[in-house]
């Protein structure tokens, strides 16, 4: 049985029919801007400084720092610098708390490796209407080996615990994953 032209064009048209269907449904849950439930309107975010509840120093900047370059990498929002952001981020670090996690064989006192742990508030603002977005505690975390040194160890992990919970933080701002 030989087909004709209309019946051929029919089948091509119907399988181009069902190629484009399955193609749209493919893309049906896609949404342009934020994936979460922050604010569609909102394009730009500013970084302000943590307070820093901790006895460490050096710790606001490196959060900051931190998170500063999250958002520049993902691409989400453009950071702004100027203080006029859709967003602010702002928290207060809580605690900074160093664990051992090995000991020197043979001295059971003396610590090996430690698991150092940055806990921060992070609150996300809507600057037009002063709305909060986001307020949850986060986490950074890093070991290190001790060595001879304890404070040139803890100042090398520093920016590691500070990208750590800038990373975690700013997934949760991006996705809107609360």
């Amino acid at each position: 049985m030989r087909l004709t032209a209309t019946h051929h064009f029919a089948r091509i048209l119907r399988g181009a029919t069902i190629v484009a269907v399955l193609a749209s449904l493919g893309c049906a849950g896609y949404r342009l801007g934020p994936t979460g439930g922050l604010s569609a309107t909102a394009r730009t975010v500013q970084v302000a400084f943590f307070e820093n509840l901790t006895k460490e120093p050096r710790l606001v900047e490196a959060v900051s720092h931190a998170f500063r370059k999250r958002l520049q990498q993902d691409g989400t929002y453009r950071l702004e610098t100027a203080g006029a952001g859709d967003l602010v981020v702002t928290g207060r670090l809580k605690q900074f708390t160093r664990n051992g996690v090995s000991y020197t064989p043979g001295d059971v006192l003396q610590v090996q490796d430690y698991s150092l742990v940055l806990t921060a508030e992070v609150v996300v603002t809507e600057r037009a209407t002063g709305k909060v977005l986001l307020t949850r505690e986060i986490t950074g975390t890093s070991t290190i080996r001790v060595g001879n040194d304890l404070a040139s160890g803890e100042r090398q992990a520093v920016p590691l615990i500070a990208e750590d919970l800038a990373r975690r933080a700013a997934t949760l701002i991006v996705e809107g994953t609360w």
